[in-house]
């Protein structure tokens, strides 16, 4: 059995369903308070260009996220 290709599939023109649009790019500072959905509430210590962030969750605990950020939520 052959594994399913990681494509997108183009949308056709007569189509009932409206197309799939990209999700906006989550922009982070350092300082904003973020919530993370598996480790918590936390503090943005670091930007790490447009790809990472370093994520402080108190108590020296230090996280660092990849994009695309998910997981991760301003507050």
């Amino acid at each position: 059995m052959e594994t399913s290709r990681a494509t997108t599939r183009r949308h056709l023109s007569t189509s009932p369903f409206t197309p799939r649009t990209a999700a906006p790019v989550k922009t982070f500072k350092a300082g904003d308070r973020v919530s993370h959905d598996r480790e918590g509430i936390g503090r943005i210590s670091t930007v790490e260009g447009t790809h990472a962030v370093v994520v402080d969750l108190g108590g020296g605990r230090l996280l660092r996220v990849m994009a695309p950020f998910d997981k991760l939520h301003t507050l």
